[in-house]
Formats: structure tokens, sequence, C-alpha cells
């Protein structure tokens, strides 16, 4: 009975700490602003001839959609506000680092989180209520 409580106690934990993957940081500077949750960093380090940058999707997090994508005019508008935020904040911070995590399913973008001036970028977009939290299960409509 003991160690059914002691397990009960602990699945919280064991659940964040799979939330929470382990990444290594580096100085960078962001090139540009994709959408709420995600940018553009400079990545010199990559050999020629490849474009020597890298797209970040911030980990764990969905943004709504904007343009053609979004599903409605609420998400569009929502999507513009949570790339607004973005911009704001990369324009106004100078020291930018990256948390890298890996890649992203798809192989396009590595997954990670932006640090500015010490402050990560996805504890303030989730704060400020411009992105759910999302670990690849079925995404919640933003209409």
């Amino acid at each position: 009975m003991k160690k059914l409580i002691l397990l009960l106690l602990f699945l919280p934990l064991l659940a964040w700490a799979q939330k929470t993957p382990h990444g290594v940081t580096y100085d960078t500077k962001i090139v540009r602003v994709i959408d709420g949750d995600t940018v553009v960093i400079r990545a010199p380090f990559l050999p020629q001839p490849l474009k020597p940058e890298l797209a970040v999707r911030i980990y764990g997090v969905d943004s709504p959609e904007k343009g053609v994508k979004a599903q409605c005019a609420s998400e569009n508008q929502r999507g513009k506000a949570a790339s607004a935020f973005t911009k704001h904040a990369v324009t106004n911070t100078r020291n930018h680092q990256v948390v890298i995590y890996g890649w992203d399913k798809f192989g396009g973008r590595i997954l990670g989180d932006i640090i500015l001036d010490g402050v990560s970028l996805r504890d303030e977009l989730i704060r400020n209520g411009h992105v759910k939290e999302y670990f690849g299960d079925a995404k919640q409509s933003w209409c």
C-alpha cells in the first residue's frame, strides 16, 4: 500500500519531467519571427551550401494560425497577436539564446526554447495567453 501511495505521489512529477526535456543552450541571434511559436536563428556553424539559419519551433506549445491557415477570423486575430507578441519580445531584448531539444517530427525545424534576456519565450507566451500547451496529441481548435 505504501508503494502505491508513493507511486501516486510521484506520477505528476514524472509527467512534468517528460514535458521538460534537457537541452543544450547556445548564444544566438534571431533573424526573423515566422509566427507566434516559430523563429529563425542565425546558424553560422552549418556547412556550406546550407543557408546559415535554422527555424526553431517553441517546444510544447501551439499558437493560433494566421492568414489562410486560420480556420476562423478569431484564430487569425489571435495568430497575428501571438506573432506581434513574439516580434516585440525579440526586438526589445539584447541577449538571445536558444535551448535545443531536438528535431521536430517533420525534420525541418528544431524544437527548443528561446531565452530573451534570461526569460523563457515559451513561458511568456503561455503566461500571456498567446499559446496552448501542446505535446503532439490532438490539437484543440482556436475557433
